[in-house]
């Protein structure tokens, strides 16, 4: 066998009606698509691979489907990947079509890495509980051989240490699909939080570990060659990245002038010189998951590092550094009633951060939530779909379906208006002119009043909505190949002995972190680095 085609899927999911949720141009580009076509070499054992990347969520005809064919001679590997709770049915839908096709498949993601699959093995098709990097080259060996295994992974789910490629830029082609030119970079992964509505720490771990930054600058150079405008620092919690001043002092130091935006927790408004750091290094927005504005009700969630009477501090830093402060909420909180609703989001239209954004609270397959509340029986949705953050999924005591959804989309009409998109503009950032930049947040407001008016989730993915395939035209090779028309709720995957040790003891690593990140800001790292003591750097 002189070549391989490699497939790189990221599924979409099935909307209400049941139809893929496809967009003329999408809003945010899917960061693990790029980042795993950048992971497949060349050629590979003698193997020549020739690599094929989709994200369904912008792709508006199905000719990519057949894809999913392996040519006669030819052997095709097919990566599902990314894979979340509620996208999984449709994975196994075409997983399903691809096995038939020919092709040897593999799902990976967050949902089969952190809730049990055991019902669907053994069918043909594998699945991958691990990062990528740890599993990939044992994928591709055994694809060239012509067979894969059907669990990867299933020993630990993260390495102890990252050292990836740089991330190749989408085509031009692909870039088109997508309101801007924007890439997603992963300088870093994990939190040192452990909110029990969250995923992340079951993914990735509480330690966080740093790509090096030269790695980064180099993808940032090619990103930029390319025509890229726009980068997403997807790390959970930027403000935490262990080596985020020099990765800022760098990209000033070289003149890069790449905009970006970034998810940082609460306590980056006590990190004044960070962000200003952030803002010379060209920060547009930095998104926050306040979730939020009673104490209570955040301690419950375990989230204590919130502390909703500092929220003001968040969006007065960035309006000094003119960087747009976006709010995370969650409404449907237990024991949260309409008049708190309301309360919730009157506290936020006069705190008045630039941008909001609103979910229901949905306890996601694989965190500590889910497991719970599947445990004392409040789960009362069986199709794994609506597992979306927009859909009531258990027995909310003083709410139901209807009105929290109803309630879902009151929050964004409530919140952007006119006002409030007019009081933003003395703080806005000048890249652009401020004429620009005016528009663009008066242009946020109608987006979001348009889409919270048709019931779509203005985050969903992109805009010009398209309803061309169902869930029905694959229910038949979904019964054939698994054996049931909704995948059965999962239980969740324990963490093993080892990546569960690691969690434990992340929290004293995380202190020495904000330590040695305060200090580095200052000028003055090379100093601590020299004399602290080696226990509190162990995860460096």
């Amino acid at each position: 066998m002189k070549s391989m085609s490699v497939v790189i899927i990221k599924p979409s999911k099935y909307d209400l009606d049941g139809f893929v949720e496809r967009y003329c141009k999408g809003f945010m580009p899917n960061s693990t698509v790029p980042y795993f076509q950048s992971m497949i070499p060349a050629v590979h054992r003698g193997v020549a691979l020739r690599v094929a990347a989709v994200d369904e969520y912008v792709h508006t005809s199905l000719d990519y489907l057949s894809l999913l064919r392996s040519q006669a001679g030819e052997r095709t590997l097919v990566l599902i990947v990314g894979v979340q709770s509620h996208q999984f049915h449709r994975a196994l839908d075409l997983a399903a079509l691809a096995e038939k096709g020919g092709c040897m498949v593999c799902i990976g993601g967050p949902h089969v890495m952190t809730c049990d699959t055991a019902s669907v093995q053994g069918r043909g098709i594998s699945f991958a509980l691990a990062e990528a990097e740890s599993i990939l080259l044992d994928l591709l060996d055994d694809a060239i051989s012509g067979e894969l295994r059907p669990v990867y992974g299933d020993g630990e789910r993260w390495a102890a240490e990252l050292d990836p490629p740089s991330v190749q830029a989408p085509s031009r082609r692909d870039m088109k699909r997508y309101i801007i030119p924007m890439l997603g970079v992963y300088p870093a992964r994990g939190c040192p939080f452990s909110c029990n509505f969250c995923s992340v720490i079951k993914i990735a771990g509480r330690r966080i570990r740093s790509q090096p930054v030269s790695t980064t600058l180099q993808t940032l150079r090619a990103a930029k060659a390319a025509g890229i405008r726009m980068i997403m620092f997807t790390s959970d919690n930027f403000n935490k990245y262990p080596q985020v001043a020099e990765l800022m002092h760098e990209m000033i130091r070289e003149k890069l002038e790449m905009r970006f935006f970034a998810q940082c927790d609460t306590q980056v408004g006590k990190q004044d010189e960070l962000v200003a750091l952030m803002a010379r290094a060209g920060c547009r927005q930095i998104f926050v998951g306040a979730e939020s504005f009673d104490r209570q009700t955040l301690l419950a969630a375990n989230k204590p590092q919130n502390r909703p009477e500092r929220y003001e501090e968040i969006v007065n830093l960035c309006r000094k550094n003119r960087i747009l402060s976006h709010f995370s909420n969650i409404i449907g909180f237990p024991g949260q009633t309409q008049a708190a609703i309301d309360e919730h989001v009157a506290i936020l239209k006069e705190l008045s951060p630039a941008h909001a954004s609103f979910y229901v609270l949905c306890p996601i397959p694989g965190t500590e939530q889910y497991a719970d509340f599947l445990e004392r029986g409040l789960i009362d949705e069986p199709n794994l779909d609506r597992f979306d953050t927009t859909c009531l999924t258990w027995r909310h005591p003083n709410l139901s379906r209807s009105e929290i959804r109803q309630a879902l989309f009151d929050c964004y009409r409530r919140f952007y208006t006119l006002k409030h998109s007019l009081a933003q503009i003395p703080y806005l950032p000048r890249d652009d002119g401020p004429a620009r930049e005016a528009a663009e947040m008066i242009g946020a407001v109608v987006y979001n009043r348009i889409w919270a008016a048709k019931q779509i989730h203005p985050m969903s993915g992109g805009v010009g909505r398209l309803r061309i395939d169902n869930a029905r035209d694959l229910g038949d090779l979904r019964m054939r190949t698994f054996g049931f028309a909704l995948a059965p709720l999962p239980r969740n995957l324990d963490l093993n002995e080892q990546d569960e040790t690691g969690n434990r003891s992340s929290s004293a690593a995380a202190r020495a972190l904000d330590v040695r990140r305060k200090l580095e800001i200052q000028g003055l790292a090379g100093d601590y680095m020299s004399t602290a003591p080696r226990p509190l750097l162990a995860t460096q």
